[in-house]
């Protein structure tokens, strides 16, 4: 468990409750936000089935939950590819956020990926999510060229992190 501040992150299972309930808020805000108007009955549910979690979960993947002053407050996920790592799914709560949830997950995801043997984390974003775009840019990623076809793809970034590979054998 990662505990930063008020914020601790652990590892969840998708389908555990919390992690349910975290990334349905989510998808319900990519569906209001992509479309500009509250969600309809099944989108949220089309949108979950279309773009599944599962694969968040060793080895493919892990997911975390970031739980602010006891309350499940928000989630990140990652997806081992060969070669890098693909964040994913991040989210905090709308009454939780400007409160430092973001950094702490995005830290938190640093540290499973170098935990991993990941130097090198990208994500796609959509050009309406402006706060995860400056939030990632503030933490280091860097907009590349796409690296991927996704429906929503608008901007790719990529992050290399520095990896401890323990004392030097020379």
């Amino acid at each position: 468990m990662t505990s930063t501040s008020t914020w601790s992150i652990r590892p969840a299972h998708p389908d555990h409750p919390e992690a349910v309930a975290l990334l349905r808020r989510y998808f319900d805000e990519m569906v209001r936000r992509y479309h500009g108007r509250p969600c309809r009955a099944g989108e949220v549910e089309s949108a979950m089935a279309d773009d599944p979690s599962g694969d968040l979960v060793a080895p493919t993947g892990l997911l975390l939950l970031a739980h602010r002053q006891d309350a499940p407050a928000g989630c990140a996920g990652l997806r081992l590819r060969p070669g890098w790592a693909e964040l994913t799914r991040v989210y905090v709560e709308p009454g939780h956020r400007g409160r430092g949830g973001g950094a702490a997950l995005l830290a938190a995801v640093e540290e499973h990926a170098r935990t991993l043997g990941v130097d090198r984390i990208r994500l796609d974003t959509r050009s309406d999510l402006a706060e995860a775009r400056a939030l990632y840019a503030r933490h280091g990623y860097a907009e590349i060229p796409a690296f991927n076809d996704g429906p929503y793809a608008e901007h790719w970034f990529e992050k290399t992190l520095r990896v401890d590979v323990g004392p030097s054998t020379r």
